[in-house]
This record gives structure tokens, sequence and C-alpha cells, in this order.
């Protein structure tokens, strides 16, 4: 028996990252490419991501549902045209408020039967639902509104679905694996920053998904039982805030001499109340870590070392992602400098450097619209914090903001070499740090750094040919210098790989010299049905679609 309530769940249209009556150039989807690694060129991380909370929500619904990710609006106008849906949800944040719009204005003309839901931080906007035509409006964890909406069990325990952690994967021109997948334990902060979309958007609370660390463990035992996979991107913005869980989570792996990898976004007071031997301990080799800037003032980064914190999780293998706010409201051309220097001499291996934005929902928001400081006259479009300033600041102007910006970027990438070097590194001292390990857990974490470093060598001798600088090309040849007395001379394969990854990388650079440096993402179509008789068993998955890059 299945339900006869047709569902389309879909992200906005493409193309993206380019200019035009729906959108900006400067919105790339790609997120290291956007607002990380954006002015490193060929050195650049590469890869998309599925729209991650669709399938979550599509995996905890007894309806027959589609997701349509990354669709053109030729694909969607087919997809809404020659299916009878019931509801048809569109998800979109605010910079995409044009394409939402389109979308819905299509869904009237080609679908007007179907019920329009609208979900994502974009319906934070105000008075949205007199700006784009809809029925309903998601705002919030969409799992339980969606079962709400269609009359289901709101409480039937949360199924977490398998979606990789990205795909269309490449470095130096170098097709990579997507084996990775996503975890999300939960969604929401109880941290509350007042310029935080996401904390705002979930009402400053936090939903878990997952309640115990036994539950995180039996998904992560599912995921390499059946996808062969033990490397985790976990979608949380403070998964170690909830420490007994993870706790749980670590005697569970211990227990079963398992060793699974973690990807994972943290505050510093968490790291440093949790420790780095225990983040080690548990197979985090990533951390999306929250530096903010020291002119900020923010209390959660009270009393932190930064520094120190930095080096001592890069010591421990921790490939370390610092994300900055420059443009506060105390911000000057003068502490911003010594921001920009704070978030460089700190030494992360990749560095954000992101906009104060006034996102509608956020505390900031309803300040600066009640101090009048907002610019009325900016589209939406421009509201992503890579571009220019959407509000009145009293020591920058909008252009300015975008010239420190990028400047800012280039200092990082000039005086630190590119990020992937810094991320090898970190691959090596992951190595070293645990070549005398005698606990289990670190000597299979030596393993994987051993099987790491293997994999990302060759990419030193890329950065040697293709060096923007000295000091860059010096930093990689030291580098290589240290791999070749840590693992000896480069074997014939080695040489191999060396040479491929040589021509592919020139290959890419001649691509982005006439060409660019825009990819655009797979259109994905994924059909998710349900056996009602087995309500609680994994939802029956079906990739209908891995379809050509999204057009306009």
């Amino acid at each position: 028996m299945r339900s006869t309530t047709k569902i389309l769940l879909t992200s906005v249209f493409g193309p993206f990252g380019v200019d035009d009556e729906f959108g900006r150039k400067e919105n790339i989807v790609e997120l290291f490419h956007n607002q990380v690694t954006r002015e490193q060129g060929l050195f650049s991380l590469r890869f998309h991501h599925q729209s991650f909370g669709l399938y979550m929500i599509a995996e905890n619904l007894r309806a027959d549902t589609t997701v349509l990710d990354f669709p053109s609006q030729k694909r969607f106008v087919k997809q809404i045209a020659k299916n009878d849906y019931d509801y048809i949800g569109i998800s979109f944040i605010v910079p995409n408020f044009l394409k939402a719009r389109r979308m819905a204005e299509l869904v009237r003309k080609h679908a007007p039967h179907a019920k329009i839901v609208l979900g994502g931080h974009g319906t934070s906007i105000e008075e949205i639902e007199k700006k784009i035509p809809c029925d309903h409006v998601c705002r919030g964890e969409g799992v339980r509104f969606m079962r709400e909406l269609l009359g289901e069990d709101v409480q039937r325990p949360i199924a977490h679905p398998i979606v990789p952690a990205a795909f269309d994967k490449r470095l130096l021109g170098i097709p990579l694996r997507g084996d990775g997948v996503v975890l999300m334990p939960g969604v929401g902060c109880t941290n509350g920053c007042r310029f935080c979309a996401t904390s705002h958007y979930f009402q400053r609370q936090y939903t878990p998904f997952f309640t115990t660390g036994r539950e995180i463990f039996d998904f992560c035992e599912r995921v390499e039982r059946e996808r062969g996979c033990a490397d985790f991107f976990v979608m949380d913005e403070n998964f170690l805030k909830h420490r007994r869980r993870a706790e749980e989570l670590l005697v569970e792996m211990e227990r079963r001499n398992k060793h699974y990898t973690f990807s994972i976004f943290s505050s510093a007071e968490t790291v440093r109340d949790v420790g780095v031997e225990f983040m080690a301990r548990l197979g985090v080799t990533f951390i999306w870590l929250g530096m903010e800037g020291v002119a900020s003032g923010y209390e959660k980064n009270q009393g932190v070392d930064f520094r120190r914190l930095v080096a001592q999780l890069r010591g421990a293998g921790i490939v370390v992602l610092g994300s900055v706010i420059l443009f506060t409201e105390r911000h000057t051309k003068e502490n911003i400098r010594r921001d920009i220097d704070f978030a460089i001499e700190t030494g992360p291996d990749f560095i954000q450097f992101m906009q104060l934005g006034p996102m509608p929902g956020t505390a900031l928001y309803k300040d600066f619209r009640a101090q009048g400081l907002l610019c009325d006259d900016v589209p939406y479009a421009e509201w992503h914090g890579q571009h220019r300033l959407w509000f009145k600041h009293p020591n920058f102007t909008p252009a300015e903001s975008e010239e420190y910006l990028r400047a800012a970027f280039r200092r990082a990438w000039d005086e630190l070499g590119c990020s992937l070097a810094r991320l090898v590194e970190t691959n090596l001292n992951g190595w070293l740090s645990t070549r005398n390990a005698s606990d289990a857990r670190l000597v299979e974490r030596h393993k994987f750094f051993a099987a790491l470093c293997r994999d990302y060598y060759p990419a030193l001798h890329v950065i040697r040919r293709f060096a923007h600088n000295r000091l860059e090309r010096d930093y990689a040849a030291t580098l290589a210098a240290r791999f070749d007395e840590a693992f000896g001379r480069p074997d014939a394969v080695q040489r191999g790989r060396i040479a491929a990854a040589l021509a592919l990388a020139a290959v890419e650079a001649l691509r982005i010299r006439t060409i660019g440096n825009l990819r655009q993402p797979t259109t994905i179509v994924t059909r998710v049905r349900r056996d009602l008789a087995r309500a609680e068993s994994p939802a029956g998955v079906e990739i209908l679609t891995g379809a050509a890059p999204a057009e306009s």
C-alpha cells in the first residue's frame, strides 16, 4: 500500500554564479570556491553539495516524494508539467529570492492544482507570503512541518537518508571520488549569535535527530555496511557541544573497534572544553571553527588562545577552517586590518572571510532595520556576504567592502601559501603524531593518514610547478622534502601519479585561462518511496537522473 499523495521537493534553478535577471556572478553555488578558496585559482577546492534538508524530509514522509536538485528552468517545468504533484516544495536562501518567485509563478502556470510550500532560510524575508505565490510556508525544522501538513504522525522516529557529502569533486583538475556521507545529528544552535541566520531560523533552539551516541553509531555502521564508507560530513552547527552524545559515540566505536572519521563545525569554547585529544580519538579530521575576529568581542571566544588552539588541532592532524567576520559595527579601517592579521597569524589551513550580513530573522537584522541602516536599494540577489555590504556602515562604503574582502583573501594566499599545501602539511602532522601510537584508536588513525599522505603527495609537485609566488613554491618544496624523509623517495607508481597530476593540472590551468573558473552542478532527480507495511524501515531510493549541469 502506498500513499496517493505526490510531492516534489526542489532547490532553485541554475545557472549559478552568473549575472542574469535572477542572480549575480558572485553568488557561486560551490561552498569552498565561493567563500573560502575563492582567490586561489587552480588550487581552489571544487565540489558541490546536495540540498541535504530536502532528502531528510523526503526520507521521512509516507508520501511518494521526488527531490529535484539543481534543475534548469526547462527541466523544472518539464518535471511539474508531466507529474500530477499535490505539493511542490521550493527551498531557497535569501539571495535566491527571485529564482524562488519565478518557480512559484511557473507552478501556478503549469501545475495550478498543486499546493506551493516555501522553505529554507529565504522564508525569513518579511511578509514572504505576499512576495511569492504560495499556500504554505515552512519556517524551521521541515520534517515535522511536512508531517503535520500531510496529517502524518509528527512524533514518528526520524529516519536518516544516506546522501553523498559532495559530488562533482575536483582538485587541480583531477576528478575525485565522492565517498563521504552526510551525517545530520540535529539542527539549530543555542548560542544564538546575533548575526547567525541558522540559529535564529530554528528559534535559537537545538532539535536533535539523534539523541544518543548509539543512534549515531548505528547510522555510521549502516553506511559502512551498505556503502563501504567510513567518512562523515557532520551537518550540525556545534556537534561537540552535546558532549555526552559524542562520548557515547566514542564508547561504541571503541567497543566495536570501528574507525570512523568526521568533519565537524564547532565553536572554540566547545573545542577547549572537550580537548584535542578527545577529538583525535573520536576521529575528527576537519573542523570549521568560528574565530569571528578580535574586534568583534563575541563572548563565546573570550579567553581563547586561537593561535595555540589551531596549532594543537593541526598538530593532531585536524584540518582547520577558521571563519572570520569582517565589517562588524566596531570595525574601522585600522582595526579591521588587525582582524585580518589575526586570521592569518593564527595559521589555519583554510580561512573564510565573510562580510557581516544582517539576514532577515536575525537579531542583527532587526536592530539594523530599527536604526534605518539597511540599504533598501540593494536587491536580495546581492545579500550573500561575498561582494558588497547591504547596510550602511559608518566606516566603509559598499565599494570599499568589496575591495577589502578581496584583498583579505589575497593576503592570506600570498602570506600563507595555498590552502591545499597547508592541508597536506596537516595530514603529514597527523601521520607523524600517531607514528608511535599503541592505542588501537590512534593506530587506525595512523593508517588513515598514511593513505591521505600517499594520495595528496603529488599535489605538492603541482604546487611547486604552478606556484603563484616564491613563498608558495618554497613551502611546497619544503613539504615535499619532509614527505621524502618520512616515506622515502617516490617509487615508479608514485612518479607516474605525479606526472599524471601535472598533466591534468596543466589542462585545468588552460581551461581557467581560456574559459573561466566556474562550474555548474549536475542536475539530480531522486525518487523516494516507502513500504507502508514496514513504515520504520529505510525508504526505497531511486536516483532517476544524473543529468548535465543546470543551465538557463
